[in-house]
């Protein structure tokens, strides 16, 4: 059944009463189950699990990944077998929307728990409480699902605007229900057979779970006098070593530095292989540029001439240099400034963006009232401005309790929170992309000129406005699919709410669990969280920034000032030939900039993904073949498998070797 839609005269001419009232009658399905008991808990489990491996990638790889068309294929797939098996009624078409719905908005609440409160922790070395993280996380996506509705009657009711990514999930869904269902049953066995093979390697790798296979529950260490478990080295150039090591073979370097040294290793890593999936190929090329760049030519130059040296500790003992010294002293300052400068040419370059988000669309009947037809229908307005800044003031409150912010100056950055808000809608309205990275460096320079003292007076204000206007800007495309399929807005607020709470509870007490340790003294310490491992790019670009405000660039050696320079004038010639070309260019400086930043071995597994999936499109073009069926269309469950399967099991892992 092909979706209602309005035409671009209808949407240009008709006011805002006539479309609900056209919505009204031809959409809305006000007699469909939405909000039941088994789609919030769906949901809420959904939502935990998917966040989870979210917070996984994005401290591997600085990149938030949706959730969304996941968890529709897996609800659709698990309530249909149920059905079939005669345990429960058929999933309702708004049940799925809203079981994604809520397992979306678990998976956009943990963006910051890759990226401004990591950062915060390593430049102040300040690790608060676990149960404060949680209320302000809480408390910011709250801001945002109240800042979203209101924009909802603008942005979608009126404008109609696109949303591209939300209208697939709308599109896949319907085609699910009344297209072939077993289209979907079968994306839900790839991405289970995907997953359960990626998390077999992923636990043949896990030090964790081959200690507990071999020596809890078969005793090996007892009977077969076994001291340490054999596991699979994920690093496979390990083996290589050692040999080497023993036989005095040949050690790789660069200009007399080790391989080893510069992070250049090689490892089997499937999540990051889905993860270059999903990027496509331009990307992870562009990522895999950044690293060979820095760690292949730059790196190795400096530290021959002594720019990147073995430093003096805070306890005094020698530093030796590895890939987070290389990236910290120098490297990190070129990387950012390409992401930066990258991001904000991108931005401008899209001037609808800005003109559009602040006038509306000429109508014809501008005299006709505009009577509430949907007012017991969609969320009441004085939820919003009787809970906006409420929220937003407890939320100024406790980044000042909490994080040791002056609440003046948590108070001044919130009305920047609506600019930025409105910016982000608009562009996710007609990119499915928010800048909140660059957009958010505004807060991060204002705040910092303003107290220069405290690097979390600019870090943390900046990452509640941020994320306050990514949550809504998010969560206006995720209410998209929900209004093309005539669902009830006030579920999806609740339903918001849900997920929210569920991305929250599950993933900071696992970021506390996987990435913070005790000191030597027993307090917990963010010292350890930045590895060959967990990379955390998007927290070391965020610290970046602060130790410039906190620093200046006087401190910086002056090649670090000089590739900042080139850096700046490379992302401007990259994006306007990209915009030139329309994007056939390829190369993203935002994405080169992050190839400095990740580790260079996660850079080249999201190349092969990437690589992988454009050949396997090439090779399998025909629509109708079952090529085309695995590799094109099931080019996502594949993805989604590979990084669930193998996220999952490597947050297992990471449980038992801290509980055993």
């Amino acid at each position: 059944m092909a979706l209602p839609y309005l035409t671009d005269e209808q949407i240009a001419t008709w006011t805002r009463a006539q479309k609900d009232e056209w919505w009204f009658k031809n959409v809305f399905r006000g007699d469909m189950a939405q909000l039941t008991l088994r789609s919030g808990l769906t949901g809420f489990l959904l939502g935990g699990v998917l966040s989870s491996t979210g917070l996984y990638i994005g401290a591997k790889t600085g990149i938030s990944l949706g959730v969304g068309l996941t968890s529709v294929i897996l609800a659709f797939a698990l309530f249909r077998a149920l059905h079939a098996a005669g345990m429960a009624q058929d999933y309702t078409i708004l049940e799925n929307n809203c079981t994604q719905s809520i397992a979306t908005a678990s998976g956009y609440v943990t963006t910051s728990l890759i990226s401004s409160l990591p950062a915060y922790m390593l430049v102040t070395g300040h690790v608060p409480q676990w149960w404060q993280i949680v209320i302000w996380m809480f408390l910011v996506s709250l801001v945002g699902v109240l800042l979203a509705f209101p924009l909802k009657r603008r942005f979608i009711n009126e404008d109609q605007a696109p949303f591209p990514e939300g209208r697939a999930c709308g599109v896949v869904l319907d085609s699910l229900y009344h297209g072939k269902g077993n289209e979907g049953v079968f994306k839900a066995k790839l991405l289970a057979w995907v997953g359960v093979g990626a998390a077999v390697l992923q636990g043949i790798c896990g030090e964790g779970w081959m200690k507990l296979i071999q020596f809890k529950l078969l005793a090996m260490d007892k009977w077969a006098g076994m001291k340490e478990p054999w596991y699979l080295h994920d690093r496979i150039d390990d083996y290589y070593y050692a040999w080497a090591v023993k036989a005095h073979g040949f050690i790789p370097s660069i200009l007399g530095t080790d391989f080893r040294t510069l992070g250049l290793r090689l490892v089997v890593d499937a999540a990051l292989i889905g993860t270059g999936g999903l990027m496509g190929i331009a990307v992870a090329a562009s990522c895999f540029l950044g690293a060979f760049i820095n760690f292949f030519v730059l790196a190795p130059m400096m530290i021959q001439l002594g720019d990147i040296a073995p430093r003096v500790g805070p306890s005094g003992a020698l530093i030796p240099l590895n890939r987070v010294e290389i990236v910290n002293q120098w490297s990190l300052w070129w990387g950012v400034t390409m992401m930066v400068v990258g991001a904000l040419v991108s931005l401008l370059a899209k001037p609808e963006i800005f003109t559009s988000a602040f006038k509306r669309k000429a109508a014809k009947a501008k005299t006709e009232p505009q009577s509430d037809l949907l007012k017991d229908i969609e969320v009441p307005l004085w939820v919003s401005w009787i809970g906006v800044p409420i929220a937003s003031l407890l939320c100024c409150y406790a980044t000042h309790v909490f994080f040791g912010v002056p609440l003046w100056l948590a108070i001044l950055s919130l009305p920047l929170i609506f600019v930025l808000t409105v910016i982000c809608t608009n562009s996710m309205a007609l990119t499915s992309w928010t800048p909140t990275g660059s957009l958010a460096k505004i807060t991060q320079f204002t705040m910092g000129a303003l107290d220069r003292s405290n690097p979390g007076s600019n870090l943390l204000p900046a990452g509640m406005t941020a994320e306050m206007a990514s949550n809504a800007a998010n969560l206006l495309s995720d209410i998209k699919p929900g209004y093309m399929l005539g669902g009830k807005p006030r579920h999806q607020a609740i339903g918001h709410v849900i997920g929210n709470l569920a991305g929250v509870l599950v993933c900071v007490p696992l970021f506390f669990l996987l990435f913070i340790k005790p000191d030597a003294s027993g307090a917990s310490s963010a010292a350890g969280m930045v590895s060959d491992q967990f990379g955390f790019p998007a927290a070391l670009q965020w610290k970046g920034v602060a130790d410039i405000i906190a620093r200046g660039l006087k401190s910086l050696p002056m090649s670090a000032l000089i590739s900042m320079a080139v850096a700046a004038v490379a992302a401007i010639a990259i994006e306007l030939a990209r915009i030139a070309t329309k994007g056939r260019s390829g190369l993203s400086a935002v994405a080169i900039g992050l190839g400095v930043t990740l580790p260079p071995q996660a850079t080249f597994m999201m190349f092969v993904g990437a690589l992988l999936f454009w050949y396997q499109g090439r090779k399998h073009k025909a629509p109708g073949t079952q090529g085309h069926r695995i590799w094109v269309e099931g080019m996502e469950p594949i993805c989604a498998g590979l990084i669930s399967g193998a996220a999952l099991m490597g947050i297992g892992d990471a449980i038992i070797n801290v509980l055993i």
